[in-house]
């Protein structure tokens, strides 16, 4: 009796776990497409630009920096959105939904707004600042400020976007991108090489698909009956603003962190010589397409572990958490061992420079071995950010980040004056640091019951 209870139990479990790997992957699948297809459509904008000459990807990239932390303030606001969302929605609390959708929309509004603003005045002196030279300040001045006029679409894109993957629904958010992502690759034909506008077309193009994705995920947002509200009954809730602070506050100085460590940490490497530095930067941006994937399992991972909170279910959390560490870890596996063996031809696509192709070739073979910890860190990090835990993701970013990455590169490069793949040993080092802080609070079952119970408290 006792044994056939048991096996009743254990298929029900099995039962269980299946279905919430169906969810999963039903969430993950369409994150992962839009997550890889965007970033092969910026590679091909990016050499659509690059084709311009120097001059012209000069003018583009000078302001990257700077668009990258503009980026982040709606960022950092859209993983509060979810995390608070996804936490009412598998609460069944409706009112409160509903009024989270208000105040997400009210801060899409002004900070799309404010930051448009901000953007568009200091589009004249952020060249300067940024050390470009005279002859590509005016262009780049003039790119930064058109991609700066749709700012609430742009800053609509991100937060509205998140708010409806927040109700496990992913498969909207991807097909706008992807529209958007086109419609930007035609306009960029047309505008720089049929109507030769050159980089100024490429603006136009990236301003008219940002304001494409804003209006239809605006569009979405409303049609949505989870997050869809009577404007009339409009008010600004003090209370909901002050949480998503509390949230997303955290997440931003990550952003800030890691951006300022990025910079001070190319700074270093583009001092070991040009073929080094290019070689270094290529490498980067190739490695790109073989973490992306990760960041799609960690936002369907975030939205599943904020509804488990809602619905107090420990059991799911820690069966969600499980499928997302094995899908993903297993998945970088993978991917690593890909990057392994194609690194010296992928580099080639990137660069005409043989000793540039076989020095960053080695460097993929190096960070190809941490693909799987970088995936760890991935999904443990949107685990946190499901559970609202950003406090704990801004201590790990800003300890691996300046504590390993950045002390031991200085050490490194500066002291020891070593070579490239002591830097990309320190990278290494980072991610795994990081994967290491992040697993664990959770390696324990008290401890997992702490991180998802602890605000009753």
């Amino acid at each position: 009796m006792l044994g056939k209870q048991k096996l009743i139990a254990d298929n029900k479990d099995i039962t269980y776990k299946k279905e919430l790997l169906k969810q999963l992957i039903a969430l993950s699948v369409p994150a992962i497409i839009e997550q890889v297809l965007s970033t092969l459509l910026q590679y091909v904008d990016t050499a659509m630009v690059g084709h311009l000459g120097e001059r012209a990807t000069a003018s583009v990239s000078v302001t990257t920096t700077v668009t990258w932390l503009v980026g982040s303030i709606p960022s950092a606001i859209s993983v509060a959105v979810l995390a608070m969302l996804a936490k009412a929605v598998g609460g069944g609390e409706q009112r409160l939904a509903k009024g989270i959708s208000k105040q997400a929309f009210y801060v899409t509004v002004v900070c799309g707004i404010i930051m448009g603003g901000i953007s568009i005045a200091l589009s004249p002196y952020i060249p300067v600042w940024m050390g470009a030279e005279k002859s590509v300040r005016k262009q780049a001045s003039l790119y930064f400020f058109i991609i700066s006029i749709p700012m609430v679409f742009r800053v609509s894109s991100s937060i509205l976007g998140a708010a409806i993957r927040a109700t496990q629904d992913t498969r909207t958010p991807m097909i706008i991108s992807m529209c958007a992502n086109g419609i930007n690759v035609i306009l960029n034909v047309v505008f720089i090489y049929v109507l030769k506008l050159g980089v100024t077309g490429a603006a136009i193009a990236s301003a008219v698909s940002y304001s494409i994705s804003g209006i239809l995920m605006f569009i979405a947002y409303r049609r949505n009956e989870i997050l869809y509200y009577n404007f009339k009954s409009f008010c600004v809730d003090t209370s909901i603003l002050k949480e998503g602070a509390k949230l997303s506050l955290p997440v931003l100085g990550s952003s800030m962190v890691s951006c300022l460590g990025y910079v001070f940490f190319a700074g270093m490497v583009s001092g070991m010589g040009t073929t080094v530095f290019a070689a270094h930067s290529i490498a980067v941006t190739a490695e790109t397409i073989f973490y992306i994937p990760g960041y799609g399992l960690r936002t369907a991972a975030s939205t599943l572990v904020g509804v488990s909170l809602g619905e107090r279910n420990h059991k799911k959390f820690e069966t969600v958490s499980k499928l997302s560490i094995m899908i993903t870890v297993g998945m970088m596996c993978i991917s690593g061992l890909i990057l392994y063996f194609v690194s010296y031809p992928l580099m080639c696509l990137f660069t005409n420079s043989a000793k540039a192709a076989v020095l960053g070739a080695d460097m993929l073979k190096i960070v190809a071995f941490s693909e799987p910890f970088f995936g760890l860190m991935i999904v443990m990090e949107g685990i946190f950010y499901g559970l609202g835990k950003t406090g704990y993701a801004f201590f790990a970013e800003s300890f691996c980040m300046w504590g390993i990455r950045i002390a031991s590169t200085f050490l490194c490069v500066q002291i020891w004056h070593l070579g490239l793949d002591a830097v990309w040993y320190c990278m290494v080092a980072d991610n795994v640091c990081k994967a290491f802080l992040f697993t664990v609070p959770v390696l324990f079952k008290k401890g997992r019951q702490r991180l998802l119970w602890d605000d009753d408290k």
